[in-house]
This record gives structure tokens, C-alpha cells and sequence, in this order.
């Protein structure tokens, strides 16, 4: 005998109750889903939104620091972008500096993609607020922030 405990609907149940990973992920599949349906008439994802989103910056982000800022590996953002690259919305170069780091930057069509999708996002945004009633939102971002780290 292992000395495993004895896995039950109880206690599977009290892992679903208590579970934060469980909890985070069921939310986020669900405002995902909200997003995507508001956004889908541009075409994009709410992922895709986010990621071209975090590409209106001064300086174009390269690809370790865009994995870095959306907790996720280089290798998962490569695979990302590709698609965007393709559709036009975005491009990958080197730095001028070092020809070694690459940055990602938004095109025009990029930049007007995102522009059509804005105010349908603000709407998903308004929708989710709405559910979220009550609750402190900075609280709720707080403790959002604190489990990323």
C-alpha cells in the first residue's frame, strides 16, 4: 500500500469548492467567451485583442519581454503572433540595436483592426463589470495580480 489517501466524491468535491486554479480557469473560460463573442465581428479573438493590445506602446515590445508581460513562454507567443503576422495585423523585425532580438510591431491594419474592436470590447467590459455588481474591482484586480506573481 502507497499510503494514498482514498479519493472520494467528497473530497472531489471539496477541491472544486476550494480550488483557486479551478476557480481562475472556469472564469476565464467564461469572460473569454463573452470577449470572443463581442469581438468576433473584427475577426480577432479576446487572446488576439490582448496581445496586439499590448503592441500600442512607444517602443516595440520583442518577444521575450510580450511572454514576460502575459506570464506565458516565448515559444507560446511565437506560435501566437504567426496567425496575426499572417492576417497583416502585425510584424516581426530585428532591433536596430541588435539584430539578434527581435520586436513585434502592429501594422496599419494592426493599428485599425484594433481600432474597430475597441468599442466592442468596451462593451464586453461594461457587460462583465455589470456581473460583477458589487464586488470592489480593485480588489478583485489586487487579488487577480497577487496569484500572477
Amino acid at each position: 500500500m502507497t499510503g494514498h489517501p482514498v479519493l472520494t466524491p467528497k473530497i472531489a468535491a471539496g477541491v472544486e469548492q476550494a480550488c483557486f486554479s479551478f476557480a481562475a480557469q472556469k472564469a476565464a473560460r467564461a469572460i473569454g467567451r463573452r470577449y470572443d463573442a463581442a469581438l468576433r465581428p473584427t475577426g480577432l479573438s479576446n487572446w488576439q485583442f490582448t496581445l496586439l493590445m499590448m503592441l500600442v506602446r512607444d517602443e516595440a515590445p520583442t518577444i521575450g519581454a510580450l511572454a514576460q508581460a502575459l506570464s506565458m513562454d516565448r515559444t507560446t507567443i511565437t506560435a501566437n503572433v504567426k496567425p496575426l503576422e499572417r492576417r497583416g495585423l502585425l510584424t516581426i523585425e530585428a532591433d536596430a540595436d541588435d539584430r539578434r532580438v527581435r520586436r513585434i510591431l502592429l501594422t496599419d491594419e494592426g493599428h485599425a483592426v484594433l481600432a474597430e474592436a475597441y468599442p466592442l470590447w468596451e462593451k464586453a467590459q461594461a457587460a462583465c463589470a455589470e456581473h460583477l455588481g458589487a464586488i470592489d474591482r480593485t480588489v478583485y484586480r489586487a487579488a487577480v495580480a497577487a496569484l500572477t506573481m
